[in-house]
Parts: structure tokens; sequence; C-alpha cells
């Protein structure tokens, strides 16, 4: 039997001393809000929206628009109301007091969706502590929340797991997760040094939730001899389908093997606690060599989605590397749709594989730049330097000579510079 999903009354507010959102931008990100909803379990059975000069400090909306969506809570039944913003805990409490049912934020509402979506070790503990401080600062206002026995959004830790509401316990719990998040980072910086030194280069994908990044790198893997059915990533049509970072093999049309990661999905106003608590995974991006930016181009809002990413990279100290952007599904665009066209970018279709070559190529150009095709002749007695560059680089070709070994490989910089007295010639 299918579970009775909660109803759910969502507001939005459009502060016009800031920077007043227009008609077009007020419904986009009230749409979003409604997908979050849906992608936590919920439905969405009205939405209300309101201008005013700021934000009021203690009901957030103003009494007169909380005694509004009372009525319509009553008349609706709903079980909850989402706004589309963060709330300080005095306003939650305050206006749960006022509405008369629990009240989340945009910021818990994506924490319980990360928090639903998290399989790994590491995903969980990074969800949890963002949990953990969104909810620490406001144990004051979290009232209907924390007295929900039965569970449903909101209440949820990872796995399903009650999350913690005394104060004390939530700072030890905040502790011991660092403590391993700790740990994690630094094994990651292990395998990252690693990789350094066999001079496999990255690509990290990223992009906006639901853009098509597991698609992508399902389709980029095929290629490897290694390949198998149980490589390929979870990918589905939803918000927030992979949450793990994924590193697998991938290999170019000249041989050279590279690696593909996965990142998180970003999402507008991704709160910060999250930002901060996947930092270790998100620092994958930091390392890459090259960054390939996916877009949802059936997405009328790819834009704004657009930006929030690049912000969320500039954080990430990542602006300066290579990137390709990649409008993705445009095989629901008639594949002709008219987008803006700039250099290092491409339009493809991962579901038909339209233009899949031309991005390949496009990621060769920028992995090889860094490399150079040389011809070595190693002497006999330097077998350690044959086996290094055989470890550490693409060997197109090798044979044994009369005084040494002639290789041809595509060696690096720092290599080709460490080897330069036996280049022959590239």
């Amino acid at each position: 039997m299918e579970e009775k999903k909660e109803k759910i009354l969502i507001v939005g507010l459009n502060i016009t001393d800031i920077k007043k959102k227009s008609q077009f931008e007020m419904e986009a990100s009230m749409d979003e809000l409604e997908e979050l909803v849906e992608a936590a379990g919920g439905e969405v059975v009205a939405r209300l929206t309101q201008n005013r000069p700021s934000r009021d400090a203690a009901y957030y909306i103003g009494t007169g628009k909380a005694e509004e969506v009372r009525d319509y809570v009553e008349k609706l039944e709903a079980d909850m109301v989402v706004f589309n913003d963060e709330l300080s805990g005095v306003q939650i409490r305050n206006l749960e007091d006022a509405v008369g049912v629990t009240v989340l934020d945009r910021t818990a509402l994506i924490l319980d969706i990360f928090a639903q979506r998290a399989l790994s070790r590491e995903g969980k503990m990074q969800v949890e502590l963002a949990q953990l401080k969104y909810r620490r600062s406001r144990l004051i206002g979290l009232g209907k929340q924390l007295s929900r026995t039965g569970g449903g959004i909101g209440t949820r830790g990872p796995g399903e797991k009650k999350l913690e509401t005394d104060r004390r316990h939530i700072e030890g719990r905040i502790n011991d997760i660092k403590k391993e998040l700790a740990d994690v980072r630094r094994n990651r910086e292990v395998q990252r040094g690693q990789r350094m030194k066999a001079n496999v280069p990255i690509v990290a994908l990223v992009g906006y939730t639901n853009a098509g990044k597991s698609s992508l790198l399902n389709s980029l893997i095929k290629t490897h001899r290694e390949y198998s059915a149980e490589k390929e990533v979870f990918s589905k049509d939803m918000l927030f389908a992979t949450l793990d970072v994924t590193l697998r093999k991938a290999v170019l049309p000249s041989g050279k093997e590279f690696l593909v990661t996965d990142t998180v999905g970003f999402v507008s106003n991704l709160p910060h606690d999250l930002v901060e608590a996947f930092k270790a995974t998100l620092e994958e991006v930091k390392y890459a060599d090259l960054i390939v930016h996916v877009v949802d181009a059936s997405n009328e809002n790819y834009d704004m989605q657009m930006d929030t990413t690049l912000d969320i990279l500039k954080q990430l100290d990542s602006l300066d590397k290579d990137i390709i952007t990649v409008f993705n599904k445009m095989d629901k665009m008639g594949f002709e749709a008219d987008y803006p066209k700039q250099e290092d970018m491409v339009f493809i279709s991962c579901k038909t594989g339209y233009n899949m070559d031309l991005l390949v190529d496009m990621i060769e150009k920028k992995l090889l730049k860094s490399f150079t095709k040389a011809k070595l002749l190693i002497p006999f007695e330097r077998g350690d330097i044959f086996n290094s560059i055989q470890k550490k680089s693409q060997v197109e070709h090798f044979e044994y000579v009369e005084n040494g070994i002639s290789v041809t490989a595509l060696l690096s910089d720092e290599d080709y510079n460490r080897y330069r007295e036996f280049v022959l010639e590239q």
C-alpha cells in the first residue's frame, strides 16, 4: 500500500528593497521549491507569494500574511508549510504558532532530501553534520518538528535515523563526525597523491541537479576495456539522484586513460552548511584537470542554473580551470535549438549519443595539451626508467634495438623534462 503523501503549502517572499525578482524569476523559484517538495515525498496543494520591502524579524512574512496562510492551511487541510528561504529559530516558532502546523524552510527541505538519498557512510556523515549544525542554531524554534514521532519530511536523518534533539548530544555528535570526516579527507589526499604520481588526468562533471551528469559519466566509461554494466552509476530523472562522488576509468580515442568523477548536483541557495559538510567531496573538483559543466538544455531556467553552478565553483576556487560547457538533453529540443554559442561549448544528448564524439574530442584536446608525444631511446641498464614510463604514461610502441629500448610514449611535461636526455624526437 502506497504511503500517504504529506499535503504541503509552499510560501515565497519577494523582498523588494534588496533585489526584486521579476515575476518570471519568482515563478521559477517557486516551481523549483515545488519540485523539491515532490522529491522529499510531499504533495504541494497550493502556493502563496508576497512582495514586501524586507523580511519580518518575528514572522518573516508578517502577522497579516501569516493569518492568511493559516486560513489556507485549514481550508486545504495541509500538514505542513514550507518557505522558500532560510528561517531563524524564532521565525519558525512564531510561524508554527500562527499557522498551526509544522513549518519548514528551504534549507531543512533540501537537507531532508539529501538524508533520503545518501548511500555511502561518508555521504551519510556529511548530511548528518549539516542537519545537526542547522538544528543546533534553531532548537528554540523546532517545536512541532521535534515533537513529531511518526517521522516524515523534516524529521529524518540519513538512513531513516531519527535526528538528535538534545543540544549536548548534538554538540558531541558534531565533534565525532568532524573527526571522522577529517580522517576521510586525509585518506582522499593520500589517494589523490597516488593518482597524481600515476599521471592519470581527472575530469570532474559538475552542474545543476538533474542536468544529466550521471548519464554522461555512464556514456564516457563505456569505451574502457574494464567497462561492465555494474560500473555504471545510478541515473534517474529526479533531483539529487546522485550524492556520493564516483570515480570511474575512461579512455580517449588516442588510448590515453583518464578518470571521470561525478559530483553532487547543485541547486540555487544550496545551504552553506551543506557546502561546508560536503567540502571533502567537492574538493575533487578543485584538483581536477578539467571541469565539464553539464547544463539541462531543456530547462527554461538553464541560464539561472548555470549561474548557480558557476557561483559554487567560485566558492571552491575552481573558476580558473579549463571548463567545457555541455548542453545536454538536446533530443528534447529538436537538436537545432538556438542557444548562445561560444568556445569550449558543445550540444549533446546522452540519450541518443548525439555529438558525444565531438565532446570526447574536446576532452582529449584539453587533457593532452600538457602531454608531449616523444620517441626515446632508453639504455638497457636503465630498465627502471622504462618500467616507470610504462606505469605512468601511455606507451604507443616499444621495441628492443641494438643499443637499448626504443619507446614512443605520451609524456607529461614533468616526465618529458625528467627524461629529456633520452629523447630522440618529438
